[in-house]
């Protein structure tokens, strides 16, 4: 009596990449065209380091002889370029890790923390919350600058304000709808 052994058919989520039709798996490679712009956002990221050492280098050449309206006004500038930096590092890991291949952090002792939980929905929230920290800075600059209205050096119409206040509660309604809608299409614990 011989016996024929059968190897159970894998389940569809367990076979290889190898495994994969033709167009799907060249769909599913396109993801890696993502790279090229990732690598764009590490540029941007070596920019903006070069922009914070400028401001910073130019805060310490001229603090003794500005007031400190001025000094506010470019610390400012310095936590709006780090919330910029922050923001391309949440989409360019974050991005990368969602969109392109996992990244394998878990036991490295650098490994951010939201990035265990990172999903695209998180990934959007947490950008929407970002834009907001960063919109919230410019409207500080404005207010503080704003000050200076009717006179000779004022950069910002009373038009001007009130459409940056409008624009950031804007992102702030964007953000709360985003979040909401996150929060709808969540299973239940």
């Amino acid at each position: 009596m011989t016996s024929t052994a059968t190897t159970p058919e894998l389940p569809r989520t367990a076979r290889s990449a190898s495994a994969l039709r033709p167009l799907p798996r060249i769909i599913f490679a396109s993801r890696w065209l993502q790279v090229p712009l990732y690598l764009g956002l590490i540029v941007a990221q070596i920019v903006y380091v070069i922009l914070f050492l400028k401001e910073l280098w130019h805060l310490v050449l001229h603090s003794f002889g500005a007031n400190e309206q001025q000094v506010m006004l470019v610390v400012l500038g310095l936590i709006d370029v780090v919330m910029i930096s922050n923001l391309l590092i949440m989409v360019i890991v974050g991005g990368y890790e969602t969109f392109v291949s996992r990244m394998e952090l878990e036991r490295h002792p650098d490994q951010p923390e939201w990035l265990s939980h990172v999903n695209a929905s998180v990934l959007k929230v947490k950008l929407a919350m970002a834009i907001i920290g960063i919109s919230s800075i410019h409207l500080l600059r404005t207010f503080i600058e704003a000050g200076a209205l009717g006179t000779p050096t004022a950069t910002f119409t009373e038009a001007g304000v009130m459409w940056q206040v409008i624009i950031h509660g804007l992102f702030v309604l964007s953000a709360i709808g985003i979040a909401t809608v996150d929060r709808l299409t969540q299973p239940a614990h």
